[in-house]
Order: C-alpha cells, then structure tokens, then sequence
C-alpha cells in the first residue's frame, strides 16, 4: 500500500478539535486544572496517537496502560512513581514513560507537552 504527500498529518494544517476538561474528582489530589487536549492523530488500529496536552497547575494520580513519549513545549511537571521517587521535567525535555507506570503528575503553573502513544492490545 502506497502512500503520498497528502497522506502526511501535519499540525499546523488540521483544524483539530481542542477538547477541554477537568480530571475526576477520584483522580485529583491537588486543585483543579483545567486540562486540554487536541489529538491530530488516530491510527486506524486506535493504538497509536499524537496530538498535543495542556494542563493548568494541579496534582492527580495517573496509571499507564499505554507508552507515551513526551516533549515538554511549556513550564514544567513533577512525575513521581509509586515508591516516592520523582522527576522533575521542563520545556525541552524529552522522555518516554513506559506502560504500567504509577504514580502522580504534578503540574507547576502551565504544562504544555506534545504526546505519542501507543498502547499494545491483548
């Protein structure tokens, strides 16, 4: 299967939708940030995204059955696993936090990171 030029996702020429929300209250541990995220795009086998996430100041849990690479664009988060370990990430920092992670996400004044997942079906 051939594909071409037009085939090629690129951000700055969709007119995505920016859907914004605020987290469950069972997930919140810390305020309440609004959060948005604009998905430019969806595999046809729905495992592998790309888009772009915000999220204003606040702290909640997070459990990861997918990978997700991330590039912090804007200000800074403090990732901490489940023993109490953290890491700080700010803008131009580049990491993948891998499939079953836990732990928290915490958000320092505004957030913005470019995301790609990919979670693997049974």
């Amino acid at each position: 299967m051939n594909k071409s030029i037009s085939d090629i996702t690129l951000f700055s020429a969709q007119s995505t939708k920016v859907e914004s929300y605020h987290l469950a209250d069972e997930k919140r541990i810390t305020g309440n940030p609004l959060q948005s995220v604009q998905n430019h795009f969806e595999s046809p086998c729905k495992q592998f995204n790309v888009g772009v996430w915000q999220s204003e100041a606040g702290s909640w849990s997070v459990s990861y059955s997918e990978y997700e690479y991330c590039d912090i664009l804007e200000g800074s988060s403090i990732i901490t696993d489940s023993e109490g370990h953290s890491l700080t990430v700010k803008a131009g920092d580049k990491f993948v936090i891998p499939s079953g992670f836990t732990g928290t996400w915490e958000v320092v004044g505004l957030c913005k990171k470019i995301y790609v997942m990919f979670e693997q079906q049974a």
